[in-house]
């Protein structure tokens, strides 16, 4: 008998890599799962941080998928070595700061060295031609094939047909006519897939699994990179922008504005590290202060908390502006009204 081959998967949660995995494990190959953590991932965080998603079910839809397909799933942070993908991207940003084709190449060559590290044989994505603007397109996948090393170790078994014959087709490992020829970004294929192998209950497309992607967040993250005059984060930095109302209404700071309860825990975990606002005589959010409280900024900061309160329509709202270390000082103060509150505020 000839031996097993290995592959290992890079496993976001969609449903494309899914049926990549159970493409290539119906040829009888072994296959795992490799997932990386970068710090922009939106598995597992605001979602399940919001009460308004409360009625929705919490869950890793990676893990839920290496659960589903019955393969084991190793998780990978990679979060200070991600920073020169989004910060330095070589190959540039798609429509926001998703750095869509140096972190595709990034992932892969990561996989890469995983791979050789553990005697596995190759590497599958779900990646389909022409579904995604910047990385999965006929022109730019070669590129993530050759800047990650990979070359023809990295199959795509779902749009395998529209490209180049790879070295796990050329010697027999994986049968050709087995594997598929989708292209564009309609998703009536992979839902027929699924259906054919069973699968129910998949993610549905939300614009990719990573905060990046989305044009709110990238301009949030412009925003802290702009006001502090360099091109840096760190985890805590990325966690928050996720998280909030962030208002920005002087150069020097930002006030993070929970908007519900489950905001409002979350960053309870913040608070001993941050100045933050509460309002004492209402019932209200707490702020966090991105920045440096000024003279005259905590009167300003003191009455934008005080419009997002319970008591926005009172004529006082007393307000405890807290420092590190609980440095503490109580203001009366009028709220803001929407109108006192330029929308070149909101970041």
């Amino acid at each position: 008998m000839g031996r097993q081959y290995k592959a290992i998967a890079l496993v976001s949660g969609g449903l494309d890599s899914m049926l990549a995995v159970k493409v290539i494990q119906e040829q009888g190959i072994h296959v795992e799962g490799i997932n990386f953590f970068t710090g922009f991932c939106v598995e597992g965080h605001t979602h399940a941080i919001r009460n308004k998603d409360k009625n929705r079910a919490k869950r890793n839809n990676a893990l839920w998928v290496a659960e589903q397909l019955g393969i084991k799933l190793h998780m990978i942070e990679v979060i200070e070595e991600y920073k020169e993908v989004v910060l330095n991207p070589k190959y540039g940003y798609g429509a926001n700061l998703n750095p869509c084709l140096d972190c595709k190449s990034f992932m892969v060559g990561k996989a890469l060295a995983w791979m050789k590290e553990n005697n596995f044989d190759f590497i599958i994505t779900g990646e389909v031609v022409g579904q995604r603007p910047k990385s999965q397109r006929a022109k730019t996948m070669p590129v993530v094939a050759r800047e990650s090393g990979a070359h023809d170790l990295l199959l795509r078994p779902l749009c395998a047909k529209n490209l180049p014959i790879t070295l796990p087709e050329r010697e027999g490992w994986v049968d050709r006519d087995g594997l598929y020829d989708f292209s564009g970004r309609s998703r009536k294929p992979q839902m027929a897939l699924a259906a054919h192998f069973g699968i129910e209950g998949y993610a549905q497309p939300a614009g990719g699994c990573c905060f990046l992607t989305d044009a709110n967040y990238s301009a949030k993250l412009a925003d802290l990179w702009q006001a502090r005059s360099t091109r840096d984060y760190e985890l805590d930095d990325i966690m928050l922008l996720k998280v909030g109302r962030h208002l920005r209404p002087r150069p020097h700071f930002k006030l993070i504005v929970a908007r519900d309860l489950g905001e409002n825990n979350y960053l309870e975990g913040y608070a001993k590290v941050f100045t933050h606002l509460r309002t004492v005589s209402h019932k209200g959010p707490l702020t966090l202060v991105d920045g440096a409280l000024e003279k005259g900024d905590m009167v300003l900061a003191s009455q934008l908390v005080a419009r997002f309160s319970q008591g926005r329509e009172a004529s006082q709202v007393q307000v405890k502006v807290v420092r590190p270390g609980g440095v503490a000082q109580t203001l009366a103060v009028a709220p803001l009204s929407n109108e006192d509150i330029p929308k070149e505020w909101y970041v």
